[in-house]
C-alpha cells in the first residue's frame, strides 16, 4: 500500500468517449446454467480479452467487477460496430443467449450507454491504484496541495470547462 498512499490522480480523455455499463443475473440455483446462458468460455472475458488484442475496435479500457462490468469506448459507433459484426466474438454469444432463454426468467441481462463529451466529466482519484477511467485515459498526477474546490470544476450543459484536470496536474504517463 505504500505505492498509492498519498498518491493524487485525476484521468482525461482526448475527445468524446462513451461509458458502457453491463451486467447480468443468474439464477443462484442454476449458477451453471446461467454461466453457459451468458456465453460460458466465449463469454465476456473472453470478449475483453479480443478487444484489448484489437485496439482498433475501439475499447479503451474496462474495469472487471461483480454486478457491473464498466467498459469506456472511443466512440457509440466503435461500440455497435463490435455488437453487430459476425466476425467478433458478441454477436454469436448475443444470439445463442436469446435461443438459450427466450422470454424466461432464469438468466438476466442489461446494459447502459452514456456518451461523454469532452471536458464534461470529473475524475478523481485519491490514494488509489490505477482504477476506472483512470486506467484507461491519459493520467495526470495532481500536484497542488489540495483538489481545487467543487466552483472551478463545474459545468453547464453545451458548454466546455474552461477550469479541469489539467489546472491541478501535470502529465506523468502516456495512455495506458
Amino acid at each position: 500500500m505504500a505505492q498509492i498512499a498519498g498518491r493524487r490522480m485525476t484521468a482525461e480523455v482526448d475527445g468524446d468517449f462513451v461509458v458502457f455499463l453491463i451486467g447480468a443475473r443468474p439464477t443462484k440455483l442454476r449458477l451453471v446454467r446461467s454461466i453457459l446462458d451468458l456465453g460460458g468460455r466465449r463469454g465476456m472475458k473472453h470478449m475483453v480479452d479480443y478487444l484489448v488484442a484489437h485496439p482498433e475496435k475501439g475499447l479503451l479500457g474496462y474495469q472487471m467487477g461483480l454486478p457491473v462490468i464498466v467498459q469506456y469506448w472511443r466512440s457509440f459507433e466503435h461500440l455497435e460496430a463490435f455488437a453487430k459484426d459476425a466476425t467478433d466474438p458478441h454477436l454469436d454469444v448475443w444470439r445463442n443467449y436469446w435461443r438459450r432463454v427466450g422470454k424466461s426468467d432464469r438468466t438476466g441481462i442489461w446494459h447502459e450507454t452514456y456518451q461523454v463529451r469532452a471536458g464534461e466529466y470529473e475524475a478523481v482519484y485519491g490514494n488509489m491504484p490505477p482504477i476506472g477511467l483512470e486506467r484507461s485515459a491519459d493520467s495526470f498526477r495532481c500536484l497542488s496541495p489540495r483538489v481545487p474546490d467543487s466552483a472551478s470544476r463545474q459545468w453547464q450543459p453545451g458548454r466546455r470547462r474552461t477550469a479541469g484536470p489539467r489546472d491541478c496536474c501535470q502529465v506523468i504517463e502516456a495512455r495506458v
